[in-house]
């Protein structure tokens, strides 16, 4: 007997999830997620040099890292109990990084000028950017990114900068390089913003003998208020938008897009304290930009 059966074939079923972010819109958003927070930084401690100068560079960054830890705790409430053991200590392990580099980098200010200090410092990202090449046309970028980095370190009569302020910068570089690493490690491990409080808060316990030693035990109560505002500067908007944007990019793309600050550092410095930029700064400038869009483009 034949088979009657009717056999009915449906429209397949609209996809209710919607779809997902293009790589390329996603990348773009991230890149500009951290020339805001380069933006922030370099103009933050520009901004810094007169309160530095008054109460000391240690005493003001602990300040600040304490004003910033307060400000983000209360506002993401992180959870404390729940943590495990690897959380804590992915926390803590970003916190010192944080202070070594924040105390480093702002007591480098005080000896050299500010595009140089923020060139040194590039070498802690140019190296993790460095380390996650895997193609050898991609080591183009960080070539570029060097080149601009040694002309903004130069001048008409040679060498900027004291040895003190440059191994202290060179120190920070250290702490730079291990923050993008264990920022994008403790991003993934917390939820939104709370991995980020917590290591705030690491970071001003660890900066606190330093800046209590320096103020001699007392914070006079105009710097209290000095530092609130900048700590909005540096380290909190920055710091922030970086946790967001490793979320949505590689370490080594970080990094190397990284290659802008130098720039923005010396933009800022020739900006808010009147230091010069000549033909060799400015030719930097458009080197480490130039490397810094090629890095994005790849990345993409």
């Amino acid at each position: 007997m034949p088979d009657t059966t009717i056999k009915c074939t449906a429209d397949p079923a609209p996809n209710p999830d919607p779809a997902p972010a293009k790589p390329a819109s996603a990348a773009a958003g991230a890149a500009l997620l951290c020339i805001l927070s380069m933006s922030s930084v370099q103009f933050g401690a520009a901004l810094s040099e007169p309160t530095m100068a008054v109460y000391g560079s240690l005493s003001t960054t602990w300040l600040r890292l304490g004003w910033a830890a307060l400000v983000l705790a209360l506002l993401v409430r992180p959870r404390f109990r729940s943590y495990s053991r690897a959380h804590w200590l992915a926390a803590g392990a970003l916190g010192a990084a944080m202070a070594g580099m924040t105390l480093c980098f702002f007591t480098a200010l005080q000896r050299i000028p500010l595009g140089l200090a923020v060139a040194i410092d590039f070498l802690g990202p140019l190296t993790v950017a460095t380390l996650s090449v895997r193609r050898a046309r991609a080591l183009l970028w960080p070539a570029l990114a060097i080149a601009g980095v040694v002309l903004l370190s130069r001048d008409r009569a040679g060498w900027v900068g004291e040895p003190l302020g440059v191994l202290l910068a060179c120190a920070a570089a250290c702490g730079w390089g291990s923050y993008i690493v264990l920022m994008k490690k403790t991003g993934k491990l917390f939820a939104g913003l709370e991995g980020l409080s917590v290591s705030l808060i690491a970071a001003a316990l660890v900066a606190t003998p330093f800046g209590l030693a320096q103020s001699g035990m007392h914070v006079a109560a105009g710097q209290l208020a000095a530092t609130a505002g900048l700590a909005i500067l540096v380290p909190l908007l920055p710091y922030a938008l970086e946790m967001v944007a490793l979320r949505h990019m590689p370490a080594g793309s970080f990094g190397i897009l990284m290659s802008v600050e130098p720039a923005i550092g010396a933009i800022a410095g020739f900006i808010v304290l009147h230091q010069p930029m000549g033909v060799l700064q400015i030719a930097g400038t458009l080197l480490v930009v130039a490397a810094s869009v090629g890095a994005v483009v790849g990345a993409r």
